[in-house]
């Protein structure tokens, strides 16, 4: 099937009502938002685009987001989101490793993305006119897809330093969008969706869902997160939703203990994509009220693994409410959940492991990586690297994570990558790369360099310029720590561990 379907029955059964915004304004009707997907697809048809070809999206949240990436379905393409805040370079990678055919940008990221195309892709810019894919000839009807095929790549952080694509089907997404229905809410047409986070990330996940059930998809005037504008979203909107890391909502509950803003627009703020500190939680429910929910997930298997109901959190009178608010709540009802041992046999309740997820969720595979894909899924079984314990009573405790990963703003950084990227200043010899817990991202970065010969005073200014031509901004580390050595085990691997022990030191 192909989820240009789900908008295409959307526009017959509620055509008038609104389908996207920008700000306070109604941009599109579900039959505007259908027409121009369709026209974008007829355009990309009548240019060459074949069903499976990849398409681009390497721009700010917008309108016109949405609609490249619902017209690139219609004409049954396949879709490329990528995180606005990566750099030109590392964006042409992914169309490059993607094969992507197209590409939509805007301004912005037009002037980032130049001279990083690939050969045999062309750039779009949704920002200029005339835009001849919004009045070209519509294609009638959606293409037919099976509902095995790739239509979403989502480019993750790889531990070697380079992206995977993880491949999302159809059904994927399906069951993405129904787990989102069944528990974390129902929805009613009307209800809003507002997209503070990237569409790039798990925002655009949760869009889905609002398509399917006539909701209306709303991007901030700003193009992303302020908390003021999105508490007046939500009270002009009414029945307002979103998806937020943690340091996210400890933003807006430090808005609306400081301003008494106004929360009685809000339905449900879901969080996730990191920890949340039972601390932080409870401080954000007494302002924000009885609105939080949260998600576990990963791209590999998108929003769906776990999920801790509003009902669960609010249940304050219940014995074990600590413990269940400090977990990531239970297994979604369409897939199972296990925890495994390094010989991938099940742990009893209780005993920390690797998570494992099993269901039709679960991704395709990573794109073009048939190695990658044999590492992570085992019989089905997508082994998560997240280490955990089930209780019992089925809820989920993510103890810690089995890679180096740094989530640090919700966003994923792998420390590879850095130390790959610092490597190629002719002032740095060696570098080693962890993460440490951050009052206002969740996590930070901190680089251990070893310089070659005498440092500058302004070792680390250089590093940090050099780190914003090589990498995206938020990548960098916030702190440069200069060493005579890395610590070291007999086989000369780098010991992260001690390194972190070293910054736990060193913040008392």
């Amino acid at each position: 099937m192909n989820p240009a379907l789900w908008l295409e029955r959307s526009a017959r059964l509620h055509a008038a009502r609104p389908a996207l915004g920008c700000g306070p304004a109604v941009t599109h009707s579900y039959r505007d938002f259908a027409d121009a997907a369709a026209c974008t697809a007829g355009w990309l048809r009548a240019a060459g685009l074949a069903p499976g070809d990849r398409v681009g999206l390497y721009l700010r949240n917008a309108p016109e987001y949405l609609l490249a990436l619902w017209g690139t379905w219609w004409a049954g393409g396949v879709v490329v989101p990528i995180n606005e805040r990566l750099h030109g370079r590392e964006a042409g990678w992914i169309l490059q490793h993607s094969g992507a055919r197209r590409v939509f940008v805007d301004g912005a990221h037009a002037q980032a993305l130049a001279g990083f195309v690939p050969d045999g892709c062309a750039m779009h810019d949704v920002s200029g006119e005339p835009a001849p894919w919004r009045h070209g000839p519509a294609l009638p009807a959606p293409v037919e897809r099976a509902a095995g095929d790739a239509a979403w790549l989502f480019y993750t952080s790889g531990t070697t330093g380079r992206p995977k694509g993880v491949t999302l089907t159809p059904r994927n997404l399906r069951e993405c969008a129904m787990a989102y229905l069944a528990t974390v809410q129902p929805l009613q047409p009307g209800d809003a969706c507002l997209h503070p986070a990237p569409l790039s990330h798990g925002s655009g996940m949760y869009h889905l869902p609002y398509v399917i059930a006539g909701g209306v998809n709303v991007v901030p005037a700003s193009g992303g997160f302020d908390a003021a504008e999105v508490f007046a979203l939500a009270t002009h909107w009414r029945r307002a939703s979103f998806f937020a890391a943690p340091t996210l909502v400890n933003r807006l509950a430090a808005h609306a203990r400081e301003h008494g803003a106004d929360t009685s627009g809000l339905a449900t703020v879901v969080y996730g994509g990191a920890p949340m500190y039972l601390a932080d939680l409870v401080a954000a429910r007494e302002v924000l009220g009885p609105h939080l929910a949260q998600i576990y997930g990963q791209g590999e298997s998108p929003m769906t693994i776990t999920v801790l109901a509003r009902h669960v959190l609010e249940d304050r009178a219940h014995p074990r409410w600590a413990e269940r608010a400090s977990s990531v709540g239970v297994a979604q009802p369409n897939v199972e959940l296990s925890i495994r041992d390094a010989d991938g046999r099940e742990l009893p309740i209780g005993t920390p492991g690797e998570v494992c997820v099993r269901g039709d969720v679960v991704m395709a595979g990573y794109w073009r990586d048939a190695d990658a894909t044999a590492a992570a899924i085992h019989d089905g079984w997508l082994y998560t690297g997240d280490i955990g314990r089930l209780d019992d009573e089925g809820f989920l405790t993510l103890l810690d994570r089995s890679k180096d990963l740094v989530i640090s703003g919700g966003h994923n950084v792998y420390p590879r990558e850095v130390e790959e990227a610092l490597l190629l200043h002719p002032a740095v010899a060696e570098v080693a790369v962890v993460g440490r817990p951050d009052p206002e991202w969740g996590e930070s970065l901190v680089a251990y360099v070893v310089p070659r010969g005498v440092p500058p005073d302004d070792l680390a200014a250089r590093l940090d310029a050099h780190c914003l031509e090589h990498i995206a901004r938020y990548k960098r580390p916030k702190v440069y720590r200069v060493v005579d050595a890395l610590p070291k085990n007999h086989y000369g691997k780098v010991l992260k561990t001690e390194l972190r022990a070293r910054e736990a030191q060193s913040r008392g």
